[in-house]
């Protein structure tokens, strides 16, 4: 079972981001349930025309200290949400070595930097970026590539994969890394003829 879990999660490396976007989507539908309910409510108690089956605020003077209580705990919620939600799956350092001696530990905007650096010089390439998420232990790899219109995307991403994640590969001692490619087209043409 763990073995299944463990290949599906390298398989799809961007799971987490796919189960926060789930996860807000059930919020908030369960959060407009829910004011649904209570702005429907709010105006039958209000006026009195609920019907037998709503009974009565009671007039007990701890009725608004429950409501307010109840207001700030929403309110707590509704901010833990929202800073949830600036949360990055983005590596700050990668542990490469550890052992009786001490361990290895690599800042991943360094590596990242000098992959950036690496592919932004291939031909038709504009711009490179890259991010390292998930695990500092087995990370993940975002690489965004801006080429230009006449450039060839086979051929960037065949380099790519070659030459340049080889060697971080290589440089951060692991086995594989997976890694999602994003491409896009703009900018002037880089001067090359298409065949």
């Amino acid at each position: 079972m763990r073995t299944r879990s463990r290949t599906r999660r390298r398989r799809y490396p961007h799971r987490r981001a796919r189960r926060t976007a789930r996860g807000n989507r059930q919020g908030l539908a369960l959060v407009g349930a829910l004011l649904l309910a209570a702005g429907t409510a709010a105006p039958l108690l209000a006026h009195g025309s609920a019907g037998e089956w709503i009974a009565p605020l009671p007039d007990a003077p701890w009725v608004p200290y429950a409501v307010a209580g109840a207001a700030v705990a929403v309110t707590a919620l509704a901010l833990r949400w929202l800073l949830v939600q600036g949360r990055s799956a983005r590596v700050a350092s990668l542990r490469l070595h550890e052992g009786e001696r001490g361990r290895t530990v690599v800042v991943a905007r360094a590596a990242c930097k000098a992959l950036s650096r690496e592919v932004s010089a291939y031909p038709g390439v504009h711009r490179g970026r890259a991010r390292l998420t998930e695990s500092p232990r087995d990370p993940s790899l975002l690489l965004d590539l801006v080429l230009a219109e006449d450039a060839d995307p086979v051929a960037v991403w065949q380099r790519c994969r070659n030459e340049a994640l080889a060697r971080l590969r290589v440089s951060l001692d692991l086995d594989r890394i997976p890694t999602v490619l994003r491409i896009s087209v703009t900018g002037p043409p880089s001067g090359r003829e298409l065949a």
